[in-house]
């Protein structure tokens, strides 16, 4: 399967330029610079461990950089919270952002119980 064709892939890798646009709005207009370092590093992280996992050694390896991708989504999860709670972003683009952010934290969970399944991590 092409990186094109991978869902995994595409929808990490979209979501991370997004991140990278949302780093450029916090600086540039609201001046925030700690929490769109952090959302700009996790949130770009999660398809940078996708991509390594599909070229991972091992079946555990797959898993476990499968598993590191879920970690980032879900502090991304966190850092987007933050920053609506922070009145740094707007209701509108938190619940689309959030939205992205859910719909691969609900993939990655997936990929990793099947990884997983009948293992301990």
């Amino acid at each position: 399967m092409k990186d094109q064709d991978n869902p995994i892939v595409v929808k990490s890798k979209a979501f991370g330029i997004r991140m990278t646009k949302l780093r450029t709005y916090l600086v540039s207009e609201k001046h925030e610079y700690e929490m769109s370092k952090q959302i700009l590093r996790s949130g770009t992280s999660i398809g940078a461990n996708v991509k390594e996992a599909i070229r991972g050694q091992s079946k555990a390896d797959f898993g476990t950089k499968m598993n590191i991708a879920l970690k980032e989504a879900s502090e991304t999860e966190y850092w987007l919270e933050m920053l609506y709670e922070g009145k740094y972003i707007d209701k509108k683009g938190f619940d689309s952002v959030l939205k992205d952010c859910h719909e691969l934290i609900k993939i990655l969970t997936s990929i990793v119980k099947t990884t997983f399944k009948g293992k301990d991590k």
